[in-house]
């Protein structure tokens, strides 16, 4: 789909898109996710205070969302793939801010170090570098410094014709909160709605040690997209108050 036929499919966005220009168009290619369902106690010690967690009928969530990032570019610049083309694994949890639904990110890997440089330095998001390979039904990654890991090997099963309450709840987010020292910057993106397929884990390992309390067992849920085209806007900071540093 073109940038325009992108933005012509708003019938399922939980709010109108914003009025100035998209700024990033990128891709997010066969997806894997898995997600935790969490306590609340457990889970606020890794969000900061100006967020608020979101809950679907009364409790939290946490996933991993282990993909492949293609074509990410500046709206008037063409993709360069060196850059533009890497794995990448964030594990995300669901907030609100100022009454808008999104996500969080506790932890965001690249597979390329140059990747993760300017990404960090463009949009402020904490990403780290990790060590990833991958083929069509094995995702495998290593991070030296934190020693986290993840290696799954998958098969992808049918498509979810018809999804869950909790299956949009978790996989339809229009924005994204982060917090630096002195902001919490928003970003709000535009997507068609994600295709998602079953998935049968045929292994998993998972070692995040200081998310242990948050992912102790296997997920409750695990889907599979072949992506989404998405068009981002550009940052915007809110400064923090007095009560929230």
């Amino acid at each position: 789909m073109t940038p325009s036929e992108i933005l012509k499919a708003t019938a399922h966005r939980p709010w109108p898109l914003p009025t100035k220009n998209w700024s990033f168009y990128q891709e997010w290619n066969a997806a894997v996710f898995l997600h935790w369902q969490v306590e609340l106690k457990t889970l606020k010690q890794f969000i900061p205070s100006a967020l608020e967690i979101d809950v679907f009928e009364g409790k939290p969530w946490v996933s991993v969302v282990a993909f492949t990032m293609e074509k990410i570019r500046p709206r008037y610049l063409p993709y360069f793939p060196p850059i533009s083309n890497f794995n990448e694994i964030n594990i995300r949890t669901y907030v609100t801010y100022k009454g808008k639904p999104g996500v969080y990110f506790l932890s965001i890997e690249g597979g390329t170090k140059s990747s993760c440089k300017l990404s960090k330095l463009i949009s402020e998001l904490p990403y780290r570098f990790s060590k990833m390979k991958r083929t069509k039904h094995h995702y495998q990654s290593h991070n030296r410094t934190y020693n986290d890991s993840l290696n799954i090997r998958y098969s992808v099963k049918q498509k979810i014709k018809h999804k869950s309450k909790l299956e949009l709840w978790l996989t339809e987010r229009y924005a994204l909160f982060q917090d630096t020292p002195s902001t919490i910057n928003t970003f709000e993106i535009h997507h068609i709605e994600w295709p998602i397929h079953d998935i049968h884990l045929e292994s998993m390992h998972l070692d995040y040690e200081r998310f242990d309390a948050l992912m102790p067992n296997d997920p409750l849920l695990a889907h599979y997209s072949k992506g989404v085209q998405i068009l981002a806007w550009n940052k915007i900071k809110n400064k923090k108050t007095s009560s929230t540093l």
